[in-house]
């Protein structure tokens, strides 16, 4: 895309680094344009995180029409230099650099920015061992168009999750899954889904399993669970920064099984008998007896050596006996411990089902749910099998962003959002709303979104904000909001809706009426006439 020139900056006497675009020659007016808008995407993406491991951002200047981005000169190497000259890293090492590139990305999605290109190239290591995440360019922020063309290729195949290889809406668990590929590169040496082509790369992306990485030692697990296929089942920044630093300092991640249905569950119909120990019947020990040359009777150490025994096989009976008793005591009490072979009660975990909260009337703009791709489910477990705790994840993005125009805005051209919600397991019913910053909104409330047993475990949800207010700007945030089967909620998104003429009441603020009761008609066509009803007494004031 271009070269980033060491620079000077002669105001405040420091060096900085100026990252230019050199459009090719033969690239059309409207595709330079969308590299030059990439830019500046970049430096307002990266502008937005504040992080000692996030480049940081100092202005962007524009000569000729081009944008330049000026930023903190990080003297040092990147990551794929220092792979290339070293070859693989020791786990401790890849570890304590991928916890500091975990740390930047966690901030960067608390600030609504997705990297969407996470690989060694854009991981700088400076001379003082700081680790610097960089490069923004093809990043997405929230509350902004898309700069892709439909179709395209965004990003490095080999670190591409496979739900962006299907075309699916990404999230930050993308963003993981292209961490864990750096880490294996990091300590094997090469890329595990690298292939010959790019389609080649990205079918094994999606289709083949993850070659198991010899190298990572202490690391193993972390890469695992980060290279999960199905975004729900990856491991949660906390928890893989968490065992990042661990294994950064010497210690050993720990293995666990993934959640939801690939979780083992063991049937009490194939639990193992437990054999109860044989009762112990001491062997009569032989009296002093004659031997044929001298008529003595056996010598000290051999008695020793009886009451030994003796003493042994009593310490055995004592141990044996106390472990029948507790297998029959944690079998009077419904099972064994995973390590018994039994099954416990799941405990954290909701029991919340299709049929336990009744829906939650509609209304308002809210729009209906969608499938985002059949990941299975189990179905409802059988009985006297382990029940994984249940887990709900919510990421929302816009679909229009913010409103400048008469009001109240249209439906169609009114900030409109939606979200995904994803679940451990099915079945499934997820309380949720739509919430602002301000307290203001045309959401009708808390609505329940059923996930049939069997069935995705991954759903959308939509919704049209239309509040505003009189002759100004209304600026405000919006998140979806779970609170069952567990408490969770999405990232904040900024939106703002202008008024350019009257509204239709004499009140400064308005908020479509959504009301939650059950009889109130909350169909889109209501609202619509009501707000042709406001738009018709406007009218009638003015012209009076």
């Amino acid at each position: 895309m271009g070269v980033v020139w060491r620079a000077r900056d002669e105001m405040l006497a420091r060096e900085v680094a100026v990252k230019e675009v050199r459009a090719p020659a033969a690239l059309g007016t409207t595709d330079e344009r969308r590299l030059y808008a990439r830019l500046e995407r970049e430096a307002w993406a990266a502008g937005r995180i504040s992080h000692r491991n996030v480049v940081t951002v100092y202005d962007v200047a524009t000569e000729d029409g081009r944008p330049w981005i000026v930023m903190e000169l990080v003297r040092g190497l990147a990551l794929s230099d220092v792979l290339d000259a070293e070859g693989p890293l020791p786990p401790q090492r890849a570890a304590n650099i991928g916890a500091e590139i975990l740390a930047a990305l966690r901030a960067a999605h608390e600030a609504g920015v997705l990297h969407r290109d996470v690989k060694p190239g854009n991981v700088l290591i400076a001379n003082d061992g700081r680790v610097v995440l960089s490069d923004f360019g093809i990043a997405t922020v929230e509350g902004t168009s898309n700069l892709t063309m439909t179709g395209e290729l965004i990003g490095s195949p080999e670190f591409l999750a496979p739900e962006r290889a299907l075309g699916r809406t990404p999230g930050p668990e993308s963003d993981l899954w292209s961490l864990g590929v750096l880490l294996y590169a990091a300590v094997e040496g090469n890329s595990p889904f690298r292939q010959n082509t790019p389609l080649s790369t990205l079918r094994a992306v999606v289709d083949e399993e993850l070659p198991p990485p010899r190298r990572a030692g202490a690391l193993a697990p972390v890469i695992e669970g980060l290279l999960r296929k199905d975004p729900a089942q990856r491991l949660s920044a906390e928890e893989a920064e968490n065992q990042l630093r661990v294994v950064g300092a010497g210690g050993g991640a720990r293995t666990a099984p993934p959640p939801g249905p690939y979780s083992p569950t063991v049937s009490s119909a194939s639990r193992t008998p437990v054999t109860p120990p044989t009762p112990y019947v001491p062997l009569p020990v032989p009296g002093p007896a004659a031997t044929a040359t001298t008529g003595a009777p056996p010598d000290r150490s051999r008695r020793a050596m009886l009451a030994l025994v003796a003493g042994v096989a009593v310490l055995l009976l004592a141990v044996g006996g106390l472990a029948w008793a507790l297998v029959n005591k944690n079998k009077d009490q419904g099972g064994l411990d995973d390590n018994g072979g039994g099954t416990v009660p799941a405990t954290g975990s909701s029991s919340a089902g299709p049929d336990s909260t009744a829906p939650a009337p509609g209304g308002g703009a809210d729009g209906g749910t969608t499938d985002g791709g059949d990941d299975g489910g189990n179905g409802g477990a059988p009985a006297g099998t382990v029940t994984p705790p249940q887990t709900v994840k919510v990421y929302a993005e816009t679909v229009h962003g913010s409103y400048s125009g008469t009001c109240p805005p249209p439906e169609a051209e009114a900030p409109a959002f939606r979200a995904t919600i994803t679940v451990g397991r099915t079945p499934a019913a997820v309380d949720y709303r739509w919430a602002t910053k301000s307290g203001e909104t045309s959401g009708s409330g808390w609505k329940t979104l059923h996930f049939a047993a069997g069935g995705s475990k991954q759903k959308r949800v939509s919704h049209t904000e239309l509040t505003y207010k009189a002759n100004e700007t209304h600026h405000d945030r919006i998140r979806v909001e779970v609170r069952s089967p567990v408490e969770a909620h999405s990232n904040w998104i900024d939106f703002s809706v202008t008024c350019e003429q009257e509204p239709p009441t004499d009140e400064s603020s308005y908020t479509p009426n959504t009301s939650n009761a059950p009889n109130a008609p909350n169909t889109a066509n209501t609202q619509n006439a009501a707000n042709a009803a406001n738009a018709a007494n406007a009218a009638f004031r003015r012209a009076r």
